[in-house]
């Protein structure tokens, strides 16, 4: 999956699940649920963050923290980079 981040500006591919999944806002919290409903349809939307190995652009392999928006029934939409850790 080749996912276009709009934090870093980077384009980058998942390469493995998603860990350490939690909800960071849901309901009224989130912010383009609007937007969100009228291009994906659903109800109930909520923001999610979780820890992914990725490959960026230029080729390099590394941890990131991925946020993303969730629907019952729609699925995950909207990935992008919050942050990438450093290489251990």
């Amino acid at each position: 999956m080749v996912c276009r981040a709009k934090r870093l500006r980077v384009n980058f591919e998942l390469l493995g699940e998603i860990d350490r999944i939690e909800v960071i806002a849901e309901g009224h919290g989130v912010r383009i649920r609007r937007f969100l409903r009228r291009i994906y349809g659903g109800r109930r939307w909520q923001k999610m963050k979780g820890e992914a190995l990725v490959r960026l652009d230029e080729g390099r392999i590394r941890t990131a923290e991925i946020h993303w928006y969730e629907a019952h029934a729609i699925g995950r939409r909207e990935f992008k980079i919050s942050r990438v850790y450093p290489e251990a």
